[in-house]
């Protein structure tokens, strides 16, 4: 078809015309509606870059207390089941530096903790002041249920019928009654 008739049928509609490939004998063009396409590419671009991962960062020295690393380790859990990357920092202050040793404890220690749902993707390594590891999440297997789920459906139990009518919930355990206590008569002042 000609392009100028293409152009009409376009105008007519309320759509655009859009040249998709010129090089292409006949050139190839599309009727469509070019801020509706302009909008979905951008759309499919965001989704691309929300699925890339972060690299979320820890910072600890090698007097961290057991309380406040666990604290720590609880975050880098949140992290690491949300599918990011934790780059966990060991900062040496003064004369921390002459024992690195006290650090790198820290960090395997830290990385002992988070073993269920990370590796180690690089150990620990003296980088200036700062010793670095980096933790990766593990992947997740098929067969793993969604906590959230999970929780959802146990609270379920209770709402099942017997069959007799009567609810499980209200349903009370016999206690044996309690024997009564002799009590001495109260001499009247």
């Amino acid at each position: 078809m000609q392009s100028r008739q293409a152009l009409q049928m376009a105008r007519d509609e309320g759509l655009d015309l859009v040249l998709v490939s010129p090089t292409a004998q006949p050139p190839v063009c599309k009727i469509i509606d070019y801020g509706k396409h302009k909008y979905l590419e951008g759309k499919q671009g965001k989704d691309k870059k929300s699925k890339q991962q972060e690299v979320k960062g820890i910072k600890i020295s090698p007097r961290i207390a057991e309380h406040d690393l666990g604290f720590l380790v609880r975050n880098a859990t949140r992290f690491l089941e949300e599918g990011h990357k934790v780059k966990v920092t060991c900062m040496f202050k003064a004369r921390e530096i002459t024992h690195p040793e006290l650090g790198r404890r820290k960090l395997e220690m830290f990385a002992d903790l988070v073993k269920e749902i990370a590796v180690v993707e690089r150990t620990p390594s003296l980088d200036g002041r700062m010793m670095i590891m980096v933790l990766n999440p593990k992947p997740q297997t098929g067969n793993k249920k969604n906590a959230k789920a999970e929780n959802k459906q146990d609270g379920s139990e209770a709402v099942q019928d017997l069959g007799n009518r009567e609810d499980p919930a209200t349903e009370v355990a016999q206690q044996p009654p309690v024997p009564a206590q002799e009590s001495e008569p109260q001499a009247s002042a």
